[in-house]
């Protein structure tokens, strides 16, 4: 049920064709965690909020510095010094209070990943690294649960929605991370965002597209990102959008995978 102010606050989304009063209730019902609460994390834990998640965990163990502000848009300059999870929490506060924030503050590890996501119904990976995309990704597979993930460059990112513990229409099973990317670059190959720089209203573009597809997988209008990868090149304005498909080699859920 929702309250007179909850039923003004979400008026715009009852009476949107394919979301509706039921589809609110997911929302509402809804648990979601977000790894990072960076510039891909902060539009996409303010949209979460706005759209009235139940909840959203968030995990980070990172402090907010000056640095952060060209693009970390969750947080202000009297928060430079305080732990992100904490000045995220605040944010979402102002802006919804009838979601509810669990912080996690930590460095998300192989150790404590499956037990940090099982808790929740939807993953959102907005890591700075691939490290974290490959545990991250890893972690849900074995907990079955739907991962959106993004990753930005100086003036380019990239979009897609894991499933790779359910079955595509073709009767094989849907991708996994490891399917579009079996292996992580060298390192020290691709420049981190201190090293080259990164356009900040670019991971706003791409923090607010992995809320909607977040927002998808919740509620389940539309055609989702299963097997497509979305790529922005922001020089060029240019949206593409390619397929790929399930690798019968891949270690996870792949021909010859332990079971």
């Amino acid at each position: 049920m929702f309250s007179p102010e909850e039923i003004e606050r979400y008026a715009r989304h009852i009476v949107l064709a394919g979301v509706g009063g039921p589809g609110q209730q997911k929302l509402k019902s809804a648990h979601v965690l977000v790894i990072g609460a960076g510039g891909l994390g902060s539009p996409l834990i303010l949209y979460l909020a706005a759209a009235g998640v139940g909840e959203i965990g968030i995990v980070d163990d990172d402090e907010v510095s000056l640095s952060n502000l060209q693009r970390q848009v969750l947080h202000g300059t009297p928060d430079a010094g305080r732990a992100k999870v904490e000045s995220a929490a605040d944010a979402v506060k102002r802006l919804n209070p009838n979601v509810r924030v669990t912080p996690l503050k930590a460095r998300l590890t192989e150790a404590n990943a499956r037990e940090l996501i099982r808790a929740f119904d939807v993953v959102a990976d907005g890591s700075d690294n691939f490290a974290t995309r490959y545990i991250v990704s890893d972690a849900c597979f074995h907990e079955k649960r739907p991962l959106v993930t993004a990753a930005v460059g100086a003036f380019d990112g990239s979009l897609t929605v894991l499933r790779p513990f359910e079955q595509g229409p073709d009767g094989q099973p849907n991708p996994t991370y490891r399917c579009l990317f079996p292996e992580p670059p060298p390192e020290g190959a691709v420049p981190t965002c201190a090293q080259a720089g990164v356009l900040g209203a670019l991971t706003g573009v791409l923090g607010a597209m992995m809320a909607l597809e977040t927002i998808r997988e919740i509620v389940g209008f539309g055609e989702g990102l299963v097997g497509r990868l979305v790529l922005i090149d922001a020089l060029a304005m240019r949206f593409e959008t390619l397929r790929y498909g399930w690798d019968p080699e891949n270690p996870l859920n792949g021909a010859v995978a332990a079971p």
